[in-house]
């Protein structure tokens, strides 16, 4: 029966009660000779996997970059992945909105599901707050932001509630685990450390991007994120919007607009013209190409690459 591993808080690895596969006790191994088998749903969930995993098991993707996460159709072959996977890697429902319907099809899997940001407090997109809402069927798929990972510090809870779900599925590599998320784990303490120096004192803290994907950047390091399109990186801002940011833009002196690498910079192009302002790239993190990553690229690269970008303006 399918395992899902429920967080209740910030755990420490080393008080962790586990169960299911791994927990008897015994010699015998709770995966396979090849090691752990961990099917992650997109880049960041991928990243902080591998870095958890390390040398004792194989760590997959199911989406490509460029791939649109909110919006996937998994294909039966990404079912199947599932299904036989020792763990099961997604950043939460509200990001992934296709991953419910496909754990429900797989009830008769052993995998064990870790939700990575099941205990972070989502904050509400502020064009969703301010909609009044008549029904009661509940939050739209999109009124709630799931860029977590972009916040060193809830990354660092991410790592953490991946690192539960590796544990419960192979104890017998404890250590070793506990010894990569700890590596890791420093690392993302020194990036969030970085970007507290780097905008500590800043008088300028507005910044102006196309797609609304960094406010947790923005919460963390009190900022002010203004976005041309909502939380859908594809999504098209309808005219009075885009004439009222250009107004924004000239009255603040803004000079400078961030757009994704994972999308069209259409909209950005077009604002950027309007006022005279130059374009930068600030990625989502929601994919990174195969040619980027043998180039050297990850997580941590391109949260430094981000940190450079926003200096333009964060001063």
């Amino acid at each position: 029966m399918l395992n899902r591993l429920k967080l209740t808080g910030i755990l420490s690895a080393t008080a962790l009660v586990l169960v299911g596969c791994g927990a008897s006790g015994s010699d015998e191994a709770a995966v396979s000779e090849d090691g752990i088998k961990v099917v992650t749903t997109f880049y960041p969930m991928y990243d902080f996997a591998t870095n958890v995993v390390g040398d004792n098991g194989e760590v997959s993707v199911l989406l490509d970059a460029g791939q649109e996460s909110h919006g996937y159709e998994p294909t039966p072959q990404d079912i199947a992945a599932i299904a036989d996977a020792d763990v099961f890697v997604y950043n939460s429902d509200e990001m992934e909105t296709w991953v419910p319907s496909v754990l429900e099809s797989i009830e008769s899997s052993d995998v064990i599901v870790v939700e990575a940001a099941e205990n972070i407090t989502l904050f509400e997109l502020e064009e969703a707050a301010e909609e009044e809402h008549s029904d009661d069927e509940g939050e739209d798929a999109h009124s709630l932001d799931p860029h977590v990972w972009l916040d060193p510090v809830y990354a660092k809870e991410e790592v953490t509630a991946i690192l539960a779900g590796v544990l419960e599925a192979d104890e017998a590599n404890k250590e070793s685990y506990e010894a990569n998320a700890a590596a890791f784990t420093e690392k993302l303490s020194e990036l969030d450390a970085a970007y507290q120096a780097a905008f500590e004192t800043a008088e300028n803290r507005t910044f102006v991007v196309q797609h609304a994907a960094f406010g947790y950047i923005a919460r963390r390091y009190e900022l002010t994120e203004v976005a041309v399109s909502d939380v859908s990186s594809d999504a098209e801002p309808n005219p009075a919007k885009l004439a009222e940011l250009q107004q924004f833009m000239i009255d603040n002196q803004i000079t400078t607009v961030y757009y994704s690498d994972s999308a069209s910079s259409k909209t950005a192009q077009t604002l950027a013209e309007a006022t005279g302002a130059s374009l930068e790239v600030l990625s989502p993190l929601e994919g990174i190409t195969d040619e980027d990553q043998e180039a050297g690229k990850d997580y941590l690269s391109v949260m430094e690459e981000n940190l450079t970008a926003l200096k333009k303006v964060i001063q």
